[in-house]
């Protein structure tokens, strides 16, 4: 489901985004729009400026300048929890989920904002897409591979109940067999009405399930073009494919 080709206005517009680390400029003019109903990926080098895209449509670090636009408001510098509550949700790289706390207790901090009954419901919906999770409810997070994890992290940004999904390197460190049931699980999510900007390195897998992509190259977006497409340029299979 491609929502590029109408008119409609997109759900998330960047226009010339700008911002640093200390003295180092990490984003330099960035333009990026993501239409409802979209898998939208970033592809680059490691240190290309792909995670500082999402962390700063979250607010951290601030852009320096130009906007981002959510849902027809502009949300830059925005602080975070706002941000949130406006409907995005950042599964960061790392998973970073609380390894003390069993599954259910970090499904439960993912949904803060909702009152018990909401986010006890919220809770079951996200066991029917990963059972595996529900099997293991009241195990310590810190106790599951790194797969089970990934798909924690994910389920606890889903317990936010955004309209915009944001995911940093869901593949990282993970087996090939499980890999593959992360990028089915983000097809499935789109397909439940949430949109997705995916940071990957595995630029293959996620250019097949993109309906575009974006290549950042030291801050600066360098090219964009549907997914399928950039899986078939010559200059991507050699910079980022391996081939």
């Amino acid at each position: 489901m491609n929502s590029a080709d109408n008119k409609t206005e997109p759900m998330l517009k960047i226009e010339k985004l700008n911002a640093f680390y200390g003295a180092v400029q990490a984003l330099k003019d960035v333009d990026v729009e993501i239409h409802k109903g979209e898998i939208i990926t970033i592809i680059g080098a490691n240190g290309a400026g792909k995670s500082t895209l999402l962390n700063t449509i979250c607010g951290n670090p601030k852009a320096s300048s130009g906007k981002i636009i959510f849902e027809g408001k502009e949300i830059t510098n925005q602080q975070t929890h706002l941000t949130i509550c406006s409907g995005i949700a950042l599964v960061p790289e790392g998973r970073r989920i609380f390894s003390r706390l069993t599954i259910e207790e970090n499904l439960e901090l993912g949904g803060f904002h909702q009152d018990a009954k909401s986010n006890s419901s919220e809770i079951e919906r996200i066991y029917t897409i990963f059972p595996r999770l529900k099997e293991r409810r009241n195990q310590r997070a810190g106790t599951l591979s790194g797969g089970e994890q990934q798909m924690l992290a994910i389920g606890r940004g889903l317990m936010m109940k955004p309209k915009l999904l944001l995911l940093d390197e869901p593949s990282l460190g993970l087996a090939p067999l499980v890999i593959r049931q992360i990028f089915q699980i983000i097809e499935e999510i789109r397909n439940n009405g949430i949109s997705v900007l995916l940071v990957e390195q595995n630029a293959n897998r996620a250019l097949a399930v993109a309906d575009r992509g974006y290549i950042l190259e030291i801050g600066k977006i360098v090219g964009s073009d549907t997914g399928k497409n950039l899986l078939k340029s010559d200059a991507v299979k050699k910079a980022y494919l391996g081939m």
